[in-house]
């Protein structure tokens, strides 16, 4: 399977909105969209009003990334406003995690949980078969442009193990600093999907179409080195 990409538009140029949508929906396999609430995380960013808003200008599945510290207070507005999949943090939803994942469920949504740098996999043993994604945090979540945490690696390819050991079906997907100083390491360990964002896209050529053919052609290349020394 060739390496999916997934633009985080928090970073994108809001004035051309439009025009980068337009470029982005014949090329992403998905659109992350960052729902920050101010208290999980000290800064707030998109909202479920902006995914409302951008639903009719693109086919790409929506991807909501909910850094906020109660969940099930955003799962029904993000749902209808048109989101496709839905993914809480792991740490706000263990509580009471199968009734979270039940709701995503009950209207129709993909099931992702993301996992803060901290966090091991061992926090979603339970429900790791449930999950229709993974996203590994490679920075510490709130803001773009922080560096990369090697030790992030090594939960990569523990999902990696698991998946093949277990048969689970859960995309493993990379959050912060993909880029071309980090995609051979992360392809590598098991990268299934990668989160671009400043570094990985939009920073990398003023002109979007440019940045994105620049983009394509790093990480497949990467992928063609991790299948040589698989």
């Amino acid at each position: 399977m060739r390496i999916q990409v997934s633009p985080s538009l928090m970073c994108m140029n809001l004035m051309e909105i439009k025009h980068q949508l337009a470029v982005l929906d014949s090329r992403a396999d998905f659109l992350h969209i960052d729902i920050m609430d101010g208290h999980y995380v000290k800064n707030i960013t998109l909202s479920p009003f902006f995914i409302e808003q951008i639903r009719p200008f693109t086919k790409v599945a929506l991807d909501v990334h909910l850094m906020v510290e109660q969940p099930t207070d955003f799962i029904e507005v993000i749902a209808k406003a048109g989101a496709d999949y839905i993914c809480p943090h792991a740490e706000t939803i263990n509580r009471d995690a199968f009734r979270v994942i039940n709701m995503i469920r009950s209207f129709g949504k993909k099931v992702g949980v993301v996992l803060n740098p901290a966090t091991p996999v061992s926090f979603i043993h339970h429900y790791i078969h449930l999950v229709d994604k993974i996203t590994v945090m490679t920075v510490d979540p709130g803001y773009a442009g922080q560096p990369f945490i090697p030790e992030m690696v090594q939960k990569v390819q523990e999902l990696k193990a698991l998946k093949q050991a277990n048969g689970y079906k859960y995309l493993i997907e990379i959050d912060g600093s993909c880029n071309t100083r980090t995609y051979n390491t992360l392809v590598g360990a098991g990268a299934e999907v990668l989160i671009v964002g400043t570094s990985g896209l939009f920073n990398i050529h003023d002109d979007l179409e440019t940045a994105w053919n620049m983009m394509r052609e790093s990480i497949d290349e990467a992928q063609g080195l991790a299948q040589v020394s698989a």
